[in-house]
């Protein structure tokens, strides 16, 4: 199997070995040993209730039994099935959890015993009464939520079946801190006492995993006495989540004003004395260890230079402290100079370049790579010449030790995509340009299990080296790093290495739909180059379309570019609204294009929120959506992504936080996005081969489809075919298809 793997072959058999015997399991083997001579019915695997269920108690069964109902008749069918209609492998697990396991933990909780635990009848029933209470909420739960993830239901009931057999052995205590995590503390919330020790350490331990969720849940325990243990968590690294309770006028602020933790204390100081307490919260390390007053960060951020340059400073201080507050900022800020050299595209390089002028080579570098998702290929190409010539005579290995390789994959990635990635390892010795590329593919394994970041940047970056000895180098790495994952029994390490010498694998191969194909059999994925037409069409066999404009200039602009793809009227009817406009097609297969009205700022929100309440409300659900903005804007565009978009068409979208984000949202989505901003005189022509292909009932193929579109651009004079060659096609986004196959085979033997 081992030898298979290393050949790039089926992967997801690899993922057997991770299969170990249910805790429940290994306890009744040692009761068995205990009791070898003892034959009694176990209770927790057999499929009937042993005993008659009383009146009282049906009830519950009964209110449990008509959520699961409710569940199984969201597809229209009672057939015993909930449907995920995108997703057989989601169809599966939410059955089996909220069906089969639900059905049988019912049967479970009737079937223990009062003679066993040494309890009365009468308190047997109030025990099996808290752990019927704890299934219903379960399942509210599950008919509540809109975006349900059949992964993790699995694993919700996985653990819910253990919680109940430990509470019931008398080992529940031993249970919660052997399993301290966000399953086990949602089964718990009817079985543990509020103020229990368990109680206590389970929430101090979920927040330190999970702290944004449990920020977010601050209502449930705001009030409860741990409940300053867990915001001192919270706040070493979302303090912004404790500012934004501190300055609300909700009631649950008074759990962040009544907490005496000494960092949520100075938060509360920030949010009461700061000028700008926004802009002051970034620096919250510089205030809480006494280096800076609160009077001498308002001083810095007044100017906008200082204010970056401080920012830079706390990364090169690499200060843990409020690091995604400040990196966030870091970023934000940085775009302003990105977006001065686009905006000077035209100009001459010492007028584009003037607002850089002076800074040195580290603060350059978090240009670049804060930048990532707006900057312009010869905006990235200025700036790293300059970042070049002032780094002198430091080498590239040590000026990546400066920022403490902060975003080093993703310098990397980006060199190679810019074919830069030579000169920078032209700046250092044979050795230390192989030891820096060793490091660029080791270590993808550490982190939570959905961290990828680093494993996307490089997929994505090994699809732009046109270096074949480095390549070959790279492919070496990835099996050395396979093997040790192996040795190591890192499931998370064997799938993504096993991951990335597939596709490392598929590059060498001709773009043909049959080698597309047969790696994505390898990938076990749905094709990667093929969208079929029945996949973007509703039951009525219509496609819906949804884009989304923004009520700056170049949205406005967008918007009047967009509509000259619909103004042939023997094909298409125009219909404008105050808050959106509806495109008909009047020949062809039926297509319904829905748009938002670019307004004035900050109307164009409104607009966009009006417009998919009617969708909602007219149960109407896209599977195309295209993003016609800058990436500022791109967060509101990805919060509308529902998991029924098919293609989705995203303009500058590279970077992994937003591929992550599209693909939870929308797990099937063929992605189309941009090495820099997206242009309107690319965009219009992929949307109208798309269109067309739809209007014919045609399956969209990627491959022709691109083959087609780099035809026409050759033919166009000017900066077009430059432009689009920045566009990257579903079935080139190594990065969107890593993830795609990583979270199927990590979650495969669930």
């Amino acid at each position: 199997m081992i030898k298979k793997v290393l050949q790039y072959s089926a992967l997801v058999l690899l993922l057997v070995i991770w299969v170990s015997e249910p805790v429940s399991a290994q306890r009744r083997k040692k009761k068995n040993k205990e009791k070898k001579e003892e034959v009694e019915i176990n209770p927790y695997d057999i499929d009937y209730v042993l005993e008659p269920i009383p009146i009282n108690r049906q009830f519950f069964h009964d209110r449990i039994d008509k959520l699961q109902t409710s569940a199984d008749m969201a597809d229209g069918e009672a057939d015993g099935r909930i449907v995920d209609t995108d997703d057989s492998v989601f169809t599966r697990l939410l059955t089996e959890s909220m069906i089969k396991d639900l059905n049988h933990m019912q049967i479970m909780v009737e079937n223990f015993s009062a003679d066993t635990i040494g309890v009365s009848a009468a308190e047997m029933h109030q025990i099996k009464l808290g752990y019927l209470r704890a299934l219903y909420d379960m399942a509210q739960s599950f008919n509540a939520d809109y975006q349900k993830d059949g992964y993790y239901y699995k694993r919700l009931t996985n653990n819910m079946r253990e919680v109940l057999i430990a509470e019931y052995e008398g080992e529940l205590s031993e249970f919660v801190y052997n399993n301290m995590n966000l399953y086990t503390l949602n089964n718990t919330k009817e079985l543990l006492d509020t103020g229990s020790a368990e109680r206590r350490a389970l929430y101090v331990a979920v927040a330190k995993q999970e702290p944004e969720w449990m920020i977010k849940h601050l209502a449930d325990y705001a009030f409860h006495p741990y409940s300053c243990d867990v915001l001192s968590e919270v706040a070493k690294v979302l303090p912004n989540y404790i500012f934004n309770y501190a300055t609300s006028t909700s009631q649950i602020r008074y759990a962040i004003e009544r907490c005496q933790d000494p960092l949520v204390r100075t938060i509360v100081k920030i949010a009461r004395q700061s000028r700008s307490p926004l802009r002051a919260m970034p620096f919250l390390n510089d205030i809480y260890k006494g280096k800076k007053t609160i009077a001498e960060i308002d001083n810095i951020t007044a100017n906008e230079d200082l204010f970056y340059q401080n920012l830079v400073r706390l990364k090169l201080e690499n200060v843990d402290l409020g690091g995604d507050t400040y990196t966030d900022e870091l970023q934000y800020r940085g775009l302003r100079y990105v977006r001065e050299m686009n905006d000077l595209h035209e100009e001459k390089g010492s007028v584009r370049f003037r607002c850089i002028n002076g800074m040195p080579p580290e603060v350059l570098y978090f240009i670049l790579v804060y930048g990532q998702d707006e900057i312009y290929t010869s905006s990235f190409l200025g700036t790293f010449e300059r970042m070049l010539e002032r780094m002198a005579p430091m080498r590239g290995d040590q000026l990546l030790e400066k920022v403490h390789r902060d975003k080093f994959r993703t310098f990397i990635r980006m060199c190679a995509g810019y074919n830069t990635l030579d000169e920078f390892l032209a700046t250092m010795d044979t050795t230390r340009k192989m030891n820096l590329m060793k490091d660029f593919v080791a270590g993808l394994e550490k982190g939570k299990e959905d961290d990828l970041e680093g494993a996307v940047d490089v997929a994505d970056a090994f699809g732009s080296i046109r270096d074949t000895a480095l390549a070959d180098f790279l492919r070496q790495e990835v099996k050395n790093n396979y093997e040790r994952s192996f040795r190591e029994r890192s499931k998370k390490g064997v799938i993504i290495y096993g991951l990335l010498a597939t596709l490392f694998e598929g590059t060498r191969q001709s773009s043909n739909s049959e080698a597309v194909a047969a790696q994505s059999d390898k990938l076990k994925l749905p094709p990667i180059n093929l969208v079929p037409y029945e996949k973007l069409t509703n039951d009525k066999g219509i496609v819906y379309e949804q884009f989304f404009f923004y009520g700056d200039e170049d949205g406005r602009a967008s918007f009047n570019s967009f509509l000259t793809n619909y103004r042939d009227n023997t094909k298409w009817q125009i219909v404008k609204g105050p808050y959106w406009t509806k495109i008909t097609s009047v020949s062809g297969k039926p297509t319904v294009v829905y748009a938002n009205m670019p307004l004035e700022e900050p109307e164009d929100e409104a607009a966009i929120d009006t417009l998919c309440k009617f969708l909602v409300a007219e149960k109407i659900e896209p599977t195309v959506l295209v993003h016609r903005g800058h990436s500022y804007h791109l967060p509101l565009t990805l919060e509308r992504l529902s998991k029924k978009n098919k293609i989705v068409i995203l303009g500058s979208c590279g970077g992994y936080h937003n591929l992550s984000t599209v693909l939870t949202k929308a797990p099937d989505a063929n992605i189309i996005s941009s090495k820099q901003t997206g242009a309107m005189s690319v965009n219009e022509p992929i949307l109208k081969s798309i269109n067309d292909q739809i209007s014919a009932g045609k399956d969209i193929n990627w491959i022709t489809t691109w083959e087609q579109l780099d035809g026409y651009f050759s033919q166009r004079r000017g900066p077009q075919k430059e432009m689009f060659d920045d566009y990257v096609p579903p079935h080139r986004n190594l990065g969107a298809i890593f993830i795609k196959a990583y979270r199927r085979l990590f979650n495969a033997d669930i």
